[in-house]
């Protein structure tokens, strides 16, 4: 039965529509378990029932004519259960009909399975075996097994079958693709993959903006192709037999072949882009070879097909190094890489879409910090069916148009320029202190990353940088930074923000932040080498750091130094060994490097119970609430299938970070938060509330944050924390905040702006 599974969900699996999905699946579950009858009925939420969509071994009907009701007969009755139903005689059983006729369905032995993904009623599968012949328990257990992978194969199939229908010009103007909201705001621009297409097959077709620059590419391509196999056959001729050396012969014969490459420029000049054409003119040339009779001339189908990805190569690079960005470019990936956003211009880069990740990856929190609306977790489709498309991007619902209408073009136009409106009142509280309606002023630090941050972090009204995420320069490059590089950057930012703080995080890398240079192979990286223990493991890359920050500090003096990922009294003992080191060597060289305030950063729960002896050893605290709330849970705060149970405002991180506070300030040491909790108005609150001495956050979010804090007072924060300190749940704290958020929105206008709507824990609409 398990080889049987793994069949039929290959066979599933490269259908190309939900309509073939569905009847592989009814056709094979039918020949596996050997019943009857078997049938699909899917979720037809709008009008509350079950509409039966393939089936095999029933009465004919057109798709969509046999329905029910949830509760109704079986299917409905497993739908309503949302789990595995056995009837071993149907008939005896009351309300088993499924349908208006009873000729519709069979009696018998009775087996179905809800198709649940994501915690989403998808639909149910059923099946039938004659009257007297019960289910085996191996069927059963197969039966449900399938109904748990199929359900994801549907959800992917009808998220693909979505984008055709958007692609092929949807009547409906309002027609989206359903992603999870990471980055807020809107966005209208042009699909560019970010994904280094090496396979020939994957190219896409694309409409040529530029024939004539197109055939140019790509006859260089070409003419490089050959001379490098030229240059190779050269180069091995004496080290290989003359039967292998015809191989470089051959190729050579076949690319120089005028009818191939005649072939590709004729469709370049139709139309297509040089690399889609490239595509195509291999594809029909290698099917010529492989319908040959001759055996030699078959296998020269996989040489047409291997010099195919010999001038792509060429060609890819060629166009990459010609490639400009459109004007306002998304970013299409699987997976978006820091380095990929990087490569962007600024003022080109509208919007970022990919297929996997959550609102708390780093992806998305460096387009937060960039003010670009981010889309993720969408169903793994092939994004290339979107490249060079026109997209509307809506960060705010998790939104995705594809080649949108000119009527929800007007729409969304007229939304980005509310928003920009809204921007500007916001704006105009950049002078204004961060002051609560009783007095209690709160300091709103910036979250950046690169020197080149620093202004729009000024411009927000930050009163210095609470933290500084080293590691970003480390992982845009190709190798690591040399001391002398650090300085440099280090200096930038410490003399931008003089005499203002800056909070410089030592490098903190491991987990979803792998450096290209320095690679480190783990079966699980979030719970394995990040943060200080990567720097602790390379003391010599760690003391070049700390030597550079030290140094960036002279005449300055307002470095404060952070260490990541601390989770024993051990760790931070070595760490302050290092940089006392570090100074030392500075100090016998003649350079001024006065010792800097140095914290901690509370994000494994190890540290919350550590608190204490941290804060005989330190000068202050930072609290990372991203890392926190997922170590914490238990929850991968990048993976999507998970996305619900990851809650900032979970009942136990609200208490670790109430915990942390009153020890912090046992022991006289400030506390600051750091992570995304503290950019949202609601959480800004609970933390004002519980004490917090300070927020930092992307310079985005710093206006909202400020004006909930001046629209309320220190004592209502702290009645509003201890009311959530004191809750079970966390949608109960969800709605009290939602709804505190609405008592004060009325104070100098609105404090709810598009990242604080109603929402859940994972930022989707609370159930009702």
């Amino acid at each position: 039965m398990l080889v049987t599974l793994r069949q039929i969900m290959q066979e599933v699996g490269v259908a190309p529509t939900l309509r073939e999905v569905l009847d592989i699946a009814v056709r094979q579950v039918r020949k596996a378990v050997q019943v009857d009858a078997c049938a699909i009925y899917l979720t037809d939420v709008e009008h509350d029932q079950y509409v039966r969509v393939a089936s095999d071994g029933l009465s004919p009907q057109p798709i969509g004519r046999v329905s029910v009701r949830p509760g109704e007969g079986l299917v409905g009755l497993v739908g309503e259960r949302r789990e595995l139903l056995v009837e071993t005689d149907t008939k005896t059983r009351p309300g088993n009909r499924l349908a208006t006729d009873p000729t519709e369905e069979p009696d018998g032995s009775f087996l179905g399975t809800p198709l649940i993904h994501y915690r989403k009623l998808l639909g149910v599968l059923v099946a039938w075996k004659p009257p007297g012949h019960p289910y085996a328990s191996d069927e059963v257990t197969f039966f449900l097994s399938l109904g748990a992978q199929l359900a994801k194969a549907v959800h992917d199939a009808e998220a693909l079958d979505a984008v055709g229908e958007l692609l092929r010009g949807n009547p409906h103007p309002d027609a989206f693709i359903q992603g999870v909201a990471a980055a807020s705001g809107l966005a209208i621009g042009e699909a560019v993959l970010v994904e280094a297409q090496t396979r020939l097959e994957s190219i896409p077709d694309r409409a040529s903006h530029d024939g004539v620059a197109e055939e140019r590419a790509f006859m260089a391509a070409v003419a490089a192709a050959q001379e490098e196999l030229r240059r190779a056959g050269e180069r091995m001729s004496e080290a290989l037999p003359d039967a292998v050396q015809a191989l470089f012969d051959v190729q050579a014969m076949l690319l120089g072949d005028d009818s191939l490459v005649a072939d590709a420029v004729e469709r370049i000049r139709a139309g297509n882009w040089a690399p889609g054409a490239w595509r195509e003119t291999i594809a029909r040339h290698a099917l010529v070879f492989e319908q040959m009779a001759d055996p030699y001339l078959r296998e020269r189908a996989a040489d047409i097909r291997e010099i195919g990805e010999h001038v792509l190569m060429h060609l890819q690079a060629r166009m990459k190094a010609a490639m400009q960005s459109p004007k306002h470019c998304i970013l299409v990936g699987d997976a978006i890489g820091l380095a990929q956003i990087a490569a962007v211009p600024a003022r080109c880069l509208a919007g970022i879409v990919t297929m996997r990740g959550s609102p708390l990856s780093h992806t998305a929190v460096l387009a937060r910090a960039l003010s670009i609306p981010a889309v993720v977790s969408l169903a793994r489709m092939p994004a290339a069916l979107w490249d060079g498309r026109d997209m509307v991007v809506d960060g705010d619902e998790g939104r995705l148009y594809v080649q949108p209408s000119p009527v929800l073009l007007r729409t969304v136009k007229r939304r980005m320029q509310e928003a920009r409106v809204r921007s500007q009142h916001l704006a105009s509280l950049r002078e204004l202190p961060a002051q609560t309606l009783d007095g209690t002023r709160v300091p709103l630090y910036a979250n950046i990353g690169l020197p080149a941050d620093s202004a729009a972090a000024a411009a927000s009204g930050a009163e210095g940088i609470g933290l500084y995420r080293t590691e970003y320069s480390f992982l845009l490059g190709e190798s690591l930074p040399v001391e002398e590089e650090q300085l440099l950057a280090y200096r930038e930012v410490l003399t931008f923000f003089a005499p203002m703080p800056v909070t410089l995080r030592t490098l903190d890398v491991g987990g979803d932040k792998a450096l290209s240079s320095f690679p480190v192979q783990e079966d699980n990286p979030f719970l394995g080498c990040r943060g200080i223990r990567f720097s602790l493991d390379q003391p010599e890359l760690f003391l070049m750091q700390l030597r550079a920050m030290l140094r960036a500090n002279a005449g300055l003096n307002n470095l404060q130094m952070l260490f990541p990922m601390i989770g024993t009294v051990g760790e931070l003992d070595e760490t302050l060994g290092l940089l006392a080191r570090a100074h030392r060597e500075l100090a016998a060289e003649g350079l001024d490097a006065a010792r800097p305030r140095v914290g901690v950063m509370i994000e494994v729960p190890a540290s919350v119970y550590l608190t204490g002896p941290f804060a005989r050893r330190v000068d202050f605290f930072s609290i990372g609430t991203n890392d926190l709330t997922q170590y914490m849970l238990a929850v991968d705060r990048n993976n999507a299938q998970v996305a619900t149970p990851y809650d900032g405002l979970h009942p136990a991180v609200l208490d670790a970070i109430r915990r942390v506070v009153e020890t912090a300030h046992r022991h006289g040491k400030p506390v600051n938060v750091c992570g995304e909790m503290a950019g949202d108005p609601a959480g800004a609150l609970l933390l004002l509330g519980m004490g917090a001495d300070s927020l930092s956050m992307s310079p985005a979010l710093l206006a909202p944050v400020k004006r909930a804090i001046r629209c309320c007072s220190r004592e209502r924060a702290r009645v509003l924390a201890d009311a959530a300190l004191a809750m079970e749940d966390g949608f109960a704290i969800h709605r009290l905040m939602n709804g505190a958020l609405e008592e004060i929105r009325d104070c100098a206008g609105s404090v709810r702006t598009a990242g604080t709507t109603e929402v859940g824990p994972t930022g989707s609409p609370e159930p009702r």
